[in-house]
């Protein structure tokens, strides 16, 4: 993959993440700033996604644990568990939130 494609299909899923925050009922409020974005939530817990362009990876730190996520075959996968990023976001949104999220609507 080329600099250029990861860019651009890390900045499409940050975009999705952000309008579906835009709309979402659950209030959590979000800030991106140098291809970092931080959700944070009411209890005060704290998602944060950012790129990780040397190694064309997403990384997302939640109030649990840590995941690196790489392209493939069109879907970003945690490298050590597998998950497909969408369903492991909104799972991750869910519960630090106590209750349903869906940011994978746009997606």
């Amino acid at each position: 993959m080329h600099d250029s494609e990861y860019h651009q299909l890390v900045d499409d899923v940050l975009l999705v993440i952000e309008e579906a925050l835009d709309e979402c009922p659950v209030d959590i409020d979000y800030e991106s700033a140098s291809s970092i974005l931080t959700l944070t939530f009411i209890n005060g817990s704290k998602i944060i996604i950012n790129k990780q362009p040397p190694l064309h990876q997403i990384w997302v730190a939640t109030k649990f644990n840590g995941h690196h996520f790489n392209f493939q075959e069109g879907k970003w996968i945690d490298e050590r568990t597998g998950a497909e990023f969408w369903q492991f976001i909104d799972e991750a949104a869910s519960k630090q939130a106590g209750q349903p999220v869906t940011l994978s609507a746009g997606a």
